[in-house]
């Protein structure tokens, strides 16, 4: 029995320079397969819609439904539907994929050929950078540079309160302090993103690992479904944080009034 380890293990090098692992193997497959979904629904698409077109139209309005509850507005959920939407289906298919068969049993070398992608930290931190980093591009353009990192530098307000007596110096500081908290708590949002996806699917990449090595065919089935659901469940998790980070970011802060 081989249990999967934390680092992902490299298959060969590409040029000789940069490295492919398994879990890069993974990811290309379900590139590749949106790839051609993409392909097939963009030249199939028509005002009377096939089933294939019907069935990602269920899907995609499905999606509308559940983002405009975060969003409140349909359309930022169209904004934002580009990189919340790709989040949501390449960590679903990415997920998925790890259970077909052939997984953690098919050898290249000495190191198997397959393993889920987000068994491996580089891509979960590498996702979760994206949609922090995203949320804060959208909120520049949104509210505006100044409006926007006003909610995390608060400098020159604590400037203008030594004019104002030690009340307005004493509340200048906590606003800087307060600052201080939220870049440090956008931090903690990569490491939460990234950790708990990383987690919950190389817990469970190890769990079907041993399950199959005891017994290989009946009793990992109900596993197998539960991973399915696993799969499901972190894909939505994370995409519907994205939004909401998003959402946060974009919306104007407390107390501004429209002239």
């Amino acid at each position: 029995m081989h249990i999967p380890t934390l680092a992902p293990e490299t298959l060969f090098y590409l040029f000789g320079v940069i490295p492919v692992t398994n879990t890069i193997i993974n990811a290309w497959l379900a590139i590749i397969v949106f790839l051609i979904i993409g392909i097939l629904i963009s030249r199939r698409a028509s005002l009377r819609p096939g089933k294939l077109q019907n069935f990602f139209e269920f899907i995609l309005e499905t999606l509308f439904g559940y983002f405009d509850q975060v969003t409140g507005d349909r359309k930022k959920t169209l904004r934002f539907l580009p990189l919340v939407g790709s989040v949501f289906f390449f960590i679903l298919l990415s997920n998925w994929l790890g259970l077909l068969p052939g997984t953690g049993s098919i050898k290249l070398g000495h190191n198997f050929l397959l393993r889920p992608a987000n068994t491996d930290l580089n891509l979960t931190v590498a996702m979760a950078l994206t949609a922090v980093v995203a949320s804060h591009v959208y909120g520049l353009v949104t509210v505006g540079i100044f409006t926007h990192l006003n909610k995390f530098i608060q400098i020159w307000p604590l400037i203008k309160s030594f004019k104002h007596g030690p009340i307005a110096i004493f509340t200048a500081i906590i606003e800087v302090g307060v600052g201080i908290i939220e870049i440090i708590s956008e931090m903690a949002k990569v490491l939460s993103l990234s950790l708990r996806l990383f987690g919950n699917i190389f817990a469970g990449e190890v769990l079907m690992t041993v399950m199959s090595s005891l017994v290989a065919f009946a009793v990992p089935t109900p596993f197998m479904l539960l991973e399915l659901l696993v799969g499901l469940i972190q894909a939505s998790v994370f995409a519907m944080l994205t939004l909401v980070y998003l959402s946060v970011l974009t919306a104007e802060p407390h107390g501004t009034e429209e002239h």
